[in-house]
């Protein structure tokens, strides 16, 4: 069965008649779960029983990075943010990649056993001391050290069965506006950028699975949001760098994608620009709007979406007796104790 380019999301703590509708729909391949949609591990299993019920082979997502970002709460490890790992790695280099391999094992494992397919991480942005909306969501200020623990967490991920989605290409972390909430410009040249915000996403650029763009402009390469812009997704991304996994838009819903227009032109133009899958979050009409913009589109498939099915073999009991799930719960949060 193949997936739509489009992930959405759902209000509650259970699917509605609607919901199961849009979920059945063609043009659907994802759905995106948010801190809202969470209660309890009883209640998260009927929602994800509902959701396959609706739609067989869809792609269920959630943002756990971790700090701040982190929607499931309750019954799951909380998780410090990356920025310890860089702290760590200061002073221990060898403890900060093995614990980000642990963490990253651990992040993925606990999500997989819910029958969640990924969580949209690492964030390989680093931290300039500028974005408040990245800040300690990035493992260092520094771009080798910021590559070589984010390929450590991808590690850990990919250990457990989960593929990893590197954010946000090609850095957010050099602005100080949030996409989010206004219309981000870097004016940079290509060569300051590609000499620091770009090193991570080169260095690891055969180890993460799919990719997030920024919604920034970086005017002096192209007057159009990264995530909007063939030159960052295909000339750049695909044919210099040679990366061939999924490119998944940010949230079409926020003001950084705003430039595009409406919804339906802002998913337009990021699957003309060459991503696989838009999401839209947060804004039901505006996901109806796409829907129906999509509706009329000829489009073929992704074939790599496929590729992002989740693998863990272990459920939320059988994870939390293994040896290897005690071991990564008490180094992460000795570390996290370290650091508060």
């Amino acid at each position: 069965m193949s997936l739509g380019p489009l992930m959405l999301d759902i209000d509650g703590l259970s699917t509605t008649a609607q919901d199961r509708e849009l979920l059945a729909h063609p043009q659907v391949g994802g759905i995106i779960l948010f801190a809202r949609n969470y209660q309890s591990p009883a209640q998260l299993a009927e929602l994800i029983r509902e959701i396959r019920a609706a739609r067989r082979g869809i792609i269920i997502a959630v943002d756990q990075e971790g700090g701040r970002v982190q929607r499931l709460k309750e019954g799951f490890t909380r998780l410090p943010p990356m920025f310890c790992f860089g702290e760590l790695f200061k002073t221990d280099s060898q403890q900060a990649l093995e614990l980000a391999r642990q963490t990253g094992w651990l992040m993925a494992a606990e999500v997989l056993a819910e029958g969640i397919d990924l969580s949209f991480a690492p964030v390989l942005d680093i931290d300039c001391g500028l974005s408040d909306v990245i800040g300690d969501r990035a493992f260092s200020n520094r771009a080798d050290e910021t590559a070589a623990l984010s390929g450590a967490f991808i590690d850990g991920m990919h250990e457990a069965g989960m593929v990893a989605t590197a954010k946000h290409y090609p850095g957010h972390g050099s602005v100080k506006a949030d996409s989010h909430v206004a219309i981000p410009v870097d004016d940079r040249s290509f060569e300051q950028i590609d000499a620091q915000d770009l090193q991570p996403f080169r260095a690891l650029s055969k180890s993460y699975d799919a990719v997030m763009p920024a919604h920034v402009i970086y005017s002096a390469v192209d007057a159009q949001p990264a995530g909007f812009s063939q030159y960052w997704l295909q000339t750049l991304l695909r044919q210099e760098i040679g990366f061939d996994g999924v490119i998944f838009s940010d949230d079409l819903s926020m003001e950084g994608a705003s430039v595009a227009g409406s919804f339906a032109e802002r998913a337009k133009a990021a699957l003309d620009a060459g991503c696989d899958m838009v999401l839209v979050c947060n804004n039901r009409e505006a996901a109806l709007e796409v829907l129906e913009s999509l509706d009329g589109a000829a489009l073929e498939p992704s074939y790599r979406l496929a590729r992002l099915a989740g693998k863990s073999i272990l459920n939320r009991d059988s994870l939390r007796d293994s040896p290897q799930w005690q071991a990564a719960v008490e180094a992460v949060q000795k570390l996290a104790e370290t650091v508060t």
